[in-house]
């Protein structure tokens, strides 16, 4: 960060403020960090390094640590810029002799980040951990800056992965211990992506923090420009804004540059132009190149002419050559090279080592056959089978389309190398998949399927063992194996086998059946219409409704095998269709079901369409008509008449966070 190591700027603020003893938590690449920071008599500070043998998560990182720790002490996140006052929390922290202080501060965009409330007396009494809009009820949020007594150690369990926010704060909560939040104005950001980490400079630029620049300032009216030792620079007119230059690297010509950070050793020629650009040690950019708002790591050469978007994110050891276009927010991972002429529109990140994340939420997704290809798809079963027990079985399944069975099969290769049994469900709906199991038997399920929203792209969506989408840590399992390629290798004598259920469908009917009363339905003779949106649920629930007494009228319920590039363009369109042939058939209601199975509209007898909001309470006053007692899980952004209805018979109402897991 402007030349410097982001973790120097902490060590800094913490010696600034009274706190030399230090103790750093190192996972990636510790080496690094112990090179440069030593036994920290250089930077005035005392170090010692503690480094967990797997991701242990925040809590149990620091638990790691715990005989270094006897008095209390304060957790900061090494990635972290900031100019908060830590003294001031400290004394906060004593004076309301807590047993854990979170430094709180207001943001504009709480999303990403973990709500907390507290009271007057500044006493937490609410966790929302990365809510959506629907759920914002503060914009206060947990910075990730701690103050802790060593008492908190007795509710962190040895070599677990345990985290401060998802698991000890809560547990502090619930047992009434004394935990405070300290709010705190001042600069804070968490540098924890690329878009952060360019937002970061963005705030450097524009004076919106002051941090330490080891390179000299020039005394220039107008301008804030900053040059290391032994620096060529030819024309002194063409820097604007702020710029800083790093020691022994030469800007020739007409070279423009605008509110950037240049590195130690970089070669910047006449006609190239740079604005809002952060470029690390030993870059060659040549004549012509045209960068905006873009990273590019070390030793990295950039052709003639280039252009570069905003967003663009180029990292070690690349090259790229003459007249390239990197588009908007293109990722390049280490050790590319990219051909003269080339137009760049998709990361480049598959087969590369390091990686920050493969999952989103539960789920990984990609283009099919550019992102995720076999060999992709074999290695990331070797990562996944590695996590589980040898010997132990998982449930796989997909949808209808080819790409779906072609990465499944390439996946169930990988699992079965080292030495996991798969149960293939081969074509099924997601819903059955979790059902199963939920019974017993599977350590975990996933599932195959075209995206919603591309027809190019594939999602696998990973479940635990009680058909509950992946937490954040199994993921994480996952990811680390993956990208250090640490797999399990089963002997030539015990790979895992597949095998397959065939009478799933008809466990699924009898469960369903002897779940709910189908009295009503039958006595009433209900016609009701489906479309099924060529889903594999047309295989299976008219035959349910059937059984329930209905008289079923199916739409869209053949499969396809090919993808259909129009598809969720037009489900509008479909609904106006349903809700015609509702009322041109008389019929008591239709559903729209999603490709997934897991979602549904309704029309009712006259035509209107019944989602969302609407549905979901219709469905709680149907569950209240049928006697239904006791307490109501509902998302925090359902309507307030769900409480109304729950009071009026007797019940209460629970709100949760809208995901899988959190119902």
């Amino acid at each position: 960060l402007a030349n410097r190591p982001i973790m120097l700027h902490i060590v800094e603020l913490l010696k600034k403020h009274g706190i030399t003893e230090m103790v750093m938590l190192l996972y990636h690449q510790p080496d690094v960090i112990k090179n440069f920071f030593r036994y920290g008599s250089d930077f005035g500070i005392k170090v010692e390094y503690v480094t967990p043998l797997q991701d242990m998560g925040t809590a149990g990182a620091v638990k790691c640590a715990e005989k270094l720790l006897p008095e209390r002490f304060l957790v900061i996140s090494g990635d972290l810029l900031t100019d908060f006052n830590l003294k001031k929390i400290i004394d906060f922290h004593v004076e309301r002799k807590a047993m854990a202080t979170i430094t709180l501060t207001p943001v504009k965009d709480p999303l990403q980040f973990g709500v907390v409330i507290t009271d007057k007396e500044k006493r937490i009494t609410q966790f929302l951990e990365k809510p959506g809009w629907g759920e914002v009820i503060s914009d206060t949020i947990n910075t990730g800056i701690y103050v802790l007594e060593p008492e908190i150690f007795r509710y962190i369990p040895e070599e677990e992965n345990f985290d401060f926010s998802h698991d000890l704060f809560p547990i502090l909560l619930e047992k009434g211990d004394p935990l405070f939040g300290y709010p705190v104005k001042g600069y804070w950001r968490d540098i924890g992506n690329t878009d952060s980490y360019r937002e970061a400079h963005h705030d450097i630029f524009h004076g919106r923090i002051n941090i330490r620049i080891d390179e000299e300032k020039q005394d220039l009216l107008g301008k804030d420009i900053r040059l290391g030792a032994e620096v060529r620079l030819e024309d002194l007119t063409n820097l604007e804004g702020t710029v800083i230059l790093g020691d022994n690297s030469q800007i020739l010509g007409s070279a423009h540059i605008k509110d950037s950070v240049v590195g130690r050793n970089c070669t910047i020629e006449a006609g190239a132009r740079l604005y809002r650009c952060v470029v690390w040690d030993n870059v060659y950019i040549k004549k012509g190149a045209k960068l905006v708002d873009s990273v590019v790591c070390s030793n990295v050469s950039v052709g003639h002419g280039v252009v570069m978007d905003e967003g663009a994110i180029v990292a070690d050891d690349t090259s790229i050559g003459d007249e390239a276009y990197i588009k908007k927010d293109v990722k390049i991972w280490p050790k590319k090279l990219i051909e003269a002429g080339a137009i760049v529109s998709d990361n480049l990140i598959w087969g590369v080592k390091w990686k920050k994340s493969l999952f989103e939420g539960a789920m990984i997704r990609g283009l099919t056959n550019i992102e995720l290809t076999p060999e992709f798809m074999a290695k990331l079963g070797c990562a996944y089978g590695s996590t589980l027990p040898k010997g132990s079985f998982i449930l796989a399944g997909r949808d209808a389309h080819r790409s779906s069975r072609m990465l499944k099969r390439s996946f169930l290769g990988g699992i079965l190398s080292t030495g996991v049994n798969v149960r293939d469900l081969k074509m099924i709906p997601l819903p059955l998949l979790r059902y199963k199991l939920k019974t017993f038997g599977e350590m975990g399920g996933v599932m195959f399927r075209e995206a919603q929203d591309d027809p190019a792209t594939t999602e696998i969506v990973f479940l635990d063992a009680d058909g509950i989408d992946f937490y954040s840590s199994m993921g994480k399992n996952v990811e680390r194996i993956f990208f250090k390629e640490n797999f399990r290798r089963a002997h030539h004598s015990e790979p895992g086998a597949i095998s397959e259920l065939a009478n799933v469908v008809d466990f699924y009917r009898e469960g369903f059946l002897r779940a709910i009363d189908a009295g009503p339905a039958r006595k009433g003779s209900f016609k009701v219409v489906v479309d099924f949106a060529h889903s594999p649920a047309s295989q299976i629930l008219p035959a349910l409704l059937t059984a329930m007494g209905c008289e079923v009228v199916a739409l869209n319920a053949y499969i396809e095998e090919q993808s259909d590039d129009t598809k969720g363009a037009d489900i509008s369109m479909r609904l106006q269709q349903l809700s015609k042939i509702v009322v041109a058939l008389e019929a008591q209601a239709g559903f729209w079901l999603d490709p997934t199975a897991e979602s549904i509209i309704l029309v009712d007898e006259t035509g209107a369409v019944r989602s969302g909001a609407e549905l979901l309470s219709l469905m709680t006053a149907l569950s209240l008509q049928r006697g239904a007692k006791g307490v109501f899980a509902a998302p925090v952004s359902a309507p307030s008449v769900i409480e109304q209805m729950a009071s009026e018979k007797g019940c209460t109402v629970r709100r949760t966070k809208s995901s899988e897991r959190s119902m």
